[in-house]
C-alpha cells in the first residue's frame, strides 16, 4: 500500500456556516464544497448533517460535520486542551508574526509564539473550540535528520521510563544541537 497523503480530516462543528466565515476571514481558506444528507450514507441511520470542506493548502482538506439533531458537542474531559489540535504550516517567521496580528486585530486571543526549536507557533480556538496552531519553520541544517535519526531511540527510552529522553536534550535547550556549525 502507499499513501498518496491525507483526502481529508474531518471534525465536528456547532454551525456550518460560522465555521466556513472564520476560516475564510482569519485564514483565507476557500470554502471547496458542502455535502448535505439526511441519513448517515455509511450505516443508514437517519441523522440529518451538514459536511463541510475548506481549502488548507497544498491539496489538503480540512471538513466539519454540524449535527443538529445530536447533544451539544463536547470535548475528552481526560485531555488537555492543548494535546488536541489542528497545526498548519506558514512559510515564514513573518508571515507567522502577520498571522497573529492580524487575528488579534480579528478579536481571536493568540497564545505564542512558542518556541519549539525546530519552529515557533502560536496558538488560539476556533468558533467551535478547536485548537489551531499555526507553525512556521526555524530548524537548522540537520535537526530534522538528527530527530529521526535518534526518535527509535527516544521512543524506546520513553516506553521504559515515561520521561523526556536525554537523547534529544538539545531540544529543550540543554546543550547544543549534536550537529550545530554555529
Amino acid at each position: 500500500m502507499k499513501l498518496q497523503g491525507v483526502h481529508h480530516v474531518a471534525y465536528r462543528c456547532r454551525d456550518a456556516k460560522e465555521t466556513v466565515e472564520f476560516y475564510q476571514k482569519n485564514l483565507d481558506m476557500d470554502f471547496q464544497l458542502a455535502i448535505a444528507e439526511n441519513e448517515v450514507p455509511s450505516t443508514g441511520e437517519p441523522d440529518p448533517y451538514m459536511h463541510i470542506f475548506l481549502d488548507a493548502g497544498n491539496g489538503n482538506v480540512l471538513a466539519f460535520f454540524e449535527l443538529p439533531n445530536q447533544p451539544e458537542m463536547g470535548r475528552d474531559s481526560n485531555t488537555p486542551e492543548w494535546v488536541q489540535h489542528i497545526a498548519f504550516k506558514l512559510g515564514s517567521m513573518d508571515e507567522l508574526l502577520e498571522a497573529k496580528e492580524r487575528l488579534e486585530a480579528a478579536g481571536v486571543e493568540v497564545l505564542g509564539p512558542t518556541n519549539h526549536t525546530i519552529f515557533k507557533s502560536i496558538y488560539f480556538f476556533d468558533p467551535n473550540g478547536h485548537r489551531i496552531e499555526l507553525a512556521a519553520n526555524t530548524d537548522e541544517p540537520g535537526m530534522l535528520q538528527e530527530l529521526k535519526r535518534v526518535g527509535p531511540e527516544m521512543l524506546e527510552e520513553w516506553s521504559k521510563t515515561k520521561k523526556a529522553p536525554k537523547t534529544a536534550a538539545w531540544l529543550h535547550g540543554e546543550g547544543e544541537f549534536p550537529g550545530h556549525q554555529g
